[in-house]
């Protein structure tokens, strides 16, 4: 064998492993998005049980504020609809709801000092405002995977390999504007 034919097949062994590494790379961003994914989902699934908890405890008080608390209710539904359907646009819409919802829930409640004090409520609450923090980390975490995995299979040379193995961009989970802007007092108490 000449020195030629050394040099070649050095080179295609080379180029072989570089495109093994790129695909496992991708694999593993893949799989980073799956995971960050499944952190989201538990979190969702937890403040999804505590949810009817913490109605069933404001409806014991809160008379005159149904509306209120279907709201919420509502929310939790399509929020679970949009969970099992793995839809990451609907989610984001529906925790957008959801979140208002419980804002008005708590800012409401304010009205009432007997519900306040309550101690399943004050748990309830606090549960559930660590759970709305520990998601909104989480999701912060699951759109850097995505967009991690989103840049490296539109990135040369890995789209040649992403394209070949059928590598899709994931969907970030986004939130409505009415979900990030504050919740309006004014408007709860007229």
């Amino acid at each position: 064998m000449s020195i030629f034919s050394l040099v070649i097949i050095a080179l295609v062994i080379a180029a072989v492993l570089y495109l093994v590494v790129i695909y496992n790379q991708l694999i593993q961003l893949k799989h980073g998005v799956s995971k960050a994914w499944a952190n989201v989902d538990v979190l969702l699934r937890q403040r999804h049980d505590e949810l009817p908890k913490l109605v069933e405890v404001c409806r014991q008080y809160m008379n005159y504020e149904q509306e209120t608390l279907k709201r919420v209710m509502e929310a939790r539904a399509q929020v679970a609809g949009a969970q099992a359907g793995a839809d990451v646009e609907a989610l984001g819409q529906a925790e957008g709801s959801l979140r208002l919802g419980l804002g008005n829930l708590f800012a409401v409640a304010e009205n009432y000092p007997d519900l306040k004090a309550d101690q399943n409520f004050q748990y309830l609450q606090q549960r559930i405002s660590g759970l709305e923090n520990s998601i909104a980390d989480r999701r912060e975490f699951y759109n850097e995977s995505v967009n991690n995995n989103n840049v490296r299979i539109e990135q040369f040379p890995d789209v040649m390999i992403a394209s070949a193995f059928n590598f899709k961009p994931s969907k970030l989970l986004e939130f409505s504007e009415e979900e990030v802007r504050d919740v309006s007092l004014k408007e709860l108490f007229r």
